[in-house]
């Protein structure tokens, strides 16, 4: 059995594979393992560096001709709503989310299914099991919470917690210098709230609460009509040669 090093990462390499976004394109990522007591300390280091986490490989793109995946973070203290997502918070006023250990359960896996089948029917994931499922959410050395969205109850305000149905979840991981949003999903039947922004604006309140001063949205690919939402939230750093920067929308 391979053995990893709980001090020093150790990186890797995929073989090309067809790229989702663009194409014709081939895809490769450089990876790591976040195992051991230094998880949580690596997997902000390597978040800052433009890696993402999924369970515990950290990843980023590695494509010899292609540098069209950007980093994106928004800075929480500088941003300001649009009109359309001034909107967007109004119209899921009636919404509250309730931060709770990444316990995965039944109900969650049923939401998750009902989202890939309408949304990503032909993506990678549209064949995941309960089990993947469970796996995404609890495999995991790193500080991270599901936020799981209900309606609003008489109680909420006090408890902090909805009622009825899930209608949204995020899975989130509280860095030293932000919140990154590792995954997200939500009732299809919804789709006119723009629950995923929604979701967005609800993680920028979160770490201004905190004291974090970004939300890491992930890669951002400019022409994609899938990521296209994310240039909203402004202003939103883009990771470069340079290191961090504002773009405009």
């Amino acid at each position: 059995m391979t053995k990893h090093s709980l001090d020093t990462p150790q990186f890797y390499l995929t073989a090309p594979q067809p790229c989702p976004y663009i194409e014709g394109q081939q895809e490769r990522k450089v990876f790591t393992h976040l195992v051991g007591d230094n998880a949580p300390q690596v997997n902000d280091m390597l978040t800052h560096g433009g890696f993402r986490r999924s369970q515990n490989i950290a990843y980023r793109p590695a494509c010899e001709s292609c540098r069209a995946c950007v980093s994106t973070r928004v800075q929480v203290d500088q941003f300001s709503p649009s009109k359309n997502l001034k909107r967007i918070a109004t119209r899921n006023k009636d919404l509250i989310g309730e931060a709770i250990s990444p316990e995965p359960n039944t109900e969650q896996y049923s939401l998750f299914r009902s989202y890939l089948d309408a949304r990503h029917w032909d993506g990678g994931m549209v064949d995941m099991t309960s089990l993947d499922y469970a796996m995404m959410v609890e495999d995991t050395h790193v500080n991270t919470r599901l936020i799981q969205y209900r309606r609003r109850g008489p109680d909420s305000g006090i408890t902090g917690k909805g009622e009825g149905p899930l209608i949204a979840v995020a899975l989130t991981d509280i860095l030293g210098n932000g919140l990154s949003m590792v995954y997200s999903f939500f009732d299809p039947v919804e789709s006119a709230r723009s629950l995923g922004s929604f979701m967005i604006l609800d993680h920028i309140e979160r770490a201004r609460s905190m004291g974090l001063p970004y939300v890491y949205l992930g890669y951002w690919v400019e022409g994609s009509e899938k990521m296209e939402y994310k240039s909203r939230f402004q202003p939103l750093e883009h990771l470069g040669i340079n290191g961090w920067n504002v773009k405009s929308d």
